[in-house]
């Protein structure tokens, strides 16, 4: 027993709530992240991190220092989630055998990079495991075998402890984990099976550059020149995902509206979420001196070129951290 359980013990005791705080807290990110892993929505996942809070507190005489306070405070943590995803059972995302499928999930939000641990390794792994690639993927397992996935290729658990965890048996939670890998391999494009650096590369920054540039001078050819023609495109929170060609994508924008009179004055700023390269693109109405936070495009560059295209609604979300005007 470390000193860090000692003191958990002891803070137990009482009904100061200072020293859990002070020993709880610490894991505060760590944890969002796990739910966010487990229900890919942003929102959700700070206010399980929040219950998860409440229910140690309230449970905190039943830690007895047999795991480390880590490991108690994931397992509550990861059982708010599957409580949560159990009442909340209409957010199952279609299934994967429907066209488009691959990222309804119409609940998705990004994730801010500056809400991820500050820990090193931690931040390394986090970008293998919070792509939205990933996160999609990991949303079309069932809630219980999403939880063995996460909490034993993710986290690394050894079975007895995710059997303990999810109250299951180890031959249930090892079946579990097969199955879930065979799906998980069906949904992740081969490349995101690499290990890759959590930094972004200099193709990944100049494709940034280049797309909100285009944005800016409204450049249409020069916009469509940065896309691949098996482009996967998805806007949510309209559901569902387009392969389309190059061409085919700017004229669909084209026809929604975007470039033209009134949607065609951008401001752009470079930034990351989910650990990927991303672009918060400003519009400026003819009726407002200000360029507002209008979107955020998620963009997945293979060999210089945009392959996945993921936008978001990025108004009235100050938890992403960026300017609400230019």
């Amino acid at each position: 027993m470390t000193d860090d359980e000692a003191a958990f013990i002891a803070a137990a005791r009482s009904d100061d709530t200072a020293p859990f705080v002070f020993l709880t807290e610490r894991y505060r990110r760590e944890l969002q992240v796990h739910c966010y892993r487990m229900l890919a929505n942003y929102d959700d996942a700070q206010d399980m991190t929040q219950e998860t809070f409440l229910r140690a507190w309230h449970k905190r005489e039943s830690f007895k220092g047999h795991a480390t306070l880590r490991t108690w405070l994931y397992r509550i943590a990861t059982n708010a989630c599957l409580d949560f995803l159990d009442k909340r059972n209409d957010r199952t995302p279609v299934p994967a055998e429907l066209p488009g499928a691959g990222w309804d999930v119409r609940y998705l939000q990004p994730y801010p990079d500056r809400m991820l641990p500050e820990d090193p390794q931690e931040t390394v792994v986090a970008r293998e495991t919070i792509e939205l690639a990933f996160i999609v993927a990991v949303q079309h397992l069932p809630p219980r075998q999403r939880a063995v996935f996460i909490v034993r290729d993710v986290l690394g658990w050894p079975a007895s402890t995710a059997a303990d965890t999810l109250e299951l048996t180890v031959a249930s939670v090892t079946s579990a984990l097969q199955r879930a890998r065979v799906t998980m391999r069906g949904h992740l494009p081969g490349h995101r099976l690499d290990w890759r650096s959590p930094d972004l590369s200099d193709d990944e920054r100049g494709v940034v550059k280049a797309y909100m540039d285009a944005h800016e001078r409204n450049d249409l050819t020069g916009l469509t020149a940065l896309l691949r023609d098996d482009l996967r495109f998805t806007m949510l929170p309209v559901p569902g995902t387009a392969t389309v060609t190059a061409e085919d994508a700017v004229d669909g924008w084209i026809s929604g509206g975007l470039f033209q009179r009134g949607h065609d004055d951008w401001r752009g700023v470079a930034t990351t979420v989910n650990r990927m390269p991303a672009a918060a693109l400003y519009l400026r109405t003819p009726d407002d001196a200000a360029h507002r936070l209008y979107t955020i495009a998620v963009l997945d560059v293979v060999d210089g070129k945009i392959a996945e295209l993921t936008g978001f609604d990025a108004r009235d979300k100050p938890w992403l951290g960026l300017p609400a005007t230019l």
